[in-house]
């Protein structure tokens, strides 16, 4: 390394002949020469001095001796103190946390009204880290008495529900609710909405789907409008405690239900803002299709379906017979105006979404139902006469269940009759575990999808085409 002096001469003197901190360019003045012979004549006379007294006075050597020790003392607590202070600064080494993953966690939310004050969440914090739980995630929704903190929690596997409870009481917690949480719990709320907001944006039938999701464990119902009990619900919705009543942007009014937890002005917002995007953007489809070859070599192409295929189904529904039409709808169609009723209502994007199977002359000949049915989901098929066993329902029915997993969907059941070969047969093609209940008469199959993904269902070649 190069360092480069700069001299410069100020009132004839270099700047090196000035003193520390005098600055560049000031004068070295007189009075501090004075100040420093002044200083040097002083200690020689006290040195002159102390050397008369030891050298003349009768107890000379014995204030040397006592000199040096309590030099040598005062060296000897300087540096035990140096040392002290150095320990006491040192950083204390900290144990590594334990892994996130492991198998002897368990993950929670919990939701506890706690004091709107300054350490409030503090305390509850510090109750919950005493029992060895990590909070992973926070949110709060601030009430007119108090605020709802809702958190991620991550326990030791053996704590139990109540000494989580116990802790959050401890930590000045209030009205407490817990619930077991799995992996999907861990992506942040912020994060999760504008997924939902997405997929409502690109599908009108998402609505009540991302509602639930939004949520939690809820009962959602689709009144029409000018139906008897349609409720009379303002512009801006209506939240009651446990019920949230909103405008459906297509007609009639939302409303959900969740009697196990109070709803909070901030879910209300949320709900509220969903509804307001729906409204915005208007009724829409996606137009993917998939074309499938039936092993008789007929393809077929499987689309979403919507209110605009009502004629089309209709026709469907002249060409089926009573025994089919009775199989699927448990009992006989009597008329026209019945049949059109099912079918607006199957095919309405609130109540949950539709597949159909059309010719390559455009002709509907199976339709597939996935219908929101408050907390649970249920799957139903009609296929025209003509093509039963031909591997359609099998198909659409895959594509129901893998659309119900994608959802979130625990379960998914179909209700029929045990004499709905077809039907039953489809279930078990699925490949996934099934529950039969029979109930007066009518069999009810249940597939437990356990959030893992369903497979296709087999025998048919496909591929995807943009459009319809």
């Amino acid at each position: 390394m190069i360092t480069q002096h700069r001299f410069g001469t100020v009132d004839g003197m270099t700047d090196t002949d000035a003193s520390p901190g005098s600055g560049p360019g000031r004068p070295h003045h007189w009075r501090r020469d004075l100040a420093e012979v002044a200083a040097l004549f002083t200690a020689v006379a006290a040195a002159d001095c102390v050397a008369d007294t030891v050298a003349h006075g009768p107890d000379g050597p014995v204030l040397l001796v006592g000199s040096a020790a309590a030099l040598l003392a005062t060296a000897a607590f300087h540096t035990w103190w140096h040392r002290r202070r150095r320990r006491a600064a040192s950083p204390v080494p900290v144990a590594p946390a334990a892994s996130p993953g492991g198998d002897d966690t368990a993950l929670w939310r919990m939701r506890t009204t706690v004091r709107d004050e300054p350490g409030s969440l503090a305390a509850l914090c510090l109750a919950l880290a005493g029992r060895g739980v990590d909070i992973l995630a926070l949110q709060t929704h601030p009430l007119a008495e108090g605020t709802v903190d809702e958190l991620l929690l991550r326990a030791p596997a053996a704590t139990a529900s109540d000494e989580l409870v116990r802790a959050a009481v401890e930590g000045g917690g209030s009205g407490t609710w817990l619930e077991r949480a799995d992996a999907h719990d861990l992506v942040d709320a912020p994060t999760r909405v504008l997924r939902l907001a997405t997929r409502t944006a690109l599908d009108t039938a998402e609505l009540p789907l991302a509602l639930r999701q939004l949520l939690g464990r809820c009962t959602i119902r689709s009144v029409p409008a000018g139906t008897a009990d349609a409720p009379a619900v303002p512009t801006e919705g209506e939240w009651q405690e446990t019920v949230l009543r909103l405008r459906d942007p297509s007609g009639g009014t939302i409303t959900v239900e969740r009697p196990y937890l109070p709803f909070t002005p901030a879910e209300f917002a949320r709900a509220r803002a969903l509804v307001e995007l729906e409204a915005r953007l208007g009724p829409r489809v996606p137009e993917r299709s998939d074309v499938l070859t039936l092993p008789a070599g007929d393809e077929v192409t499987v689309r979403r379906a919507g209110p605009g295929d009502l004629a089309a189904a209709r026709a469907m529904h002249e060409r089926c017979s009573p025994a089919t039409l009775a199989l699927r709808y448990h009992g006989p169609v009597r008329d026209v105006a019945a049949a059109d009723r099912y079918l607006g209502h199957l095919l309405g994007p609130r109540f949950g979404r539709t597949l159909g199977a059309y010719t390559s002359s455009g002709r509907l000949v199976a339709l597939g139902h996935l219908l929101w049915d408050g907390e649970e989901t249920e799957v139903a098929l009609l296929v025209e006469d003509a093509w039963q066993r031909r591997g359609i329902g099998g198909e659409l029915l895959g594509r129901l269940v893998a659309m119900a997993a994608g959802a979130g969907c625990e379960s998914v059941y179909a209700v029929t009759q045990a004499s709905n070969t077809g039907m039953v047969a489809a279930m078990r093609g699925l490949g996934l575990p099934l529950d039969y209940q029979v109930e007066e008469g009518t069999l009810v199959v249940t597939a437990r999808l356990d959030r893992a993904p369903v497979p296709r269902a087999p025998g048919l070649a496909s591929r995807t085409t943009p459009g319809v």
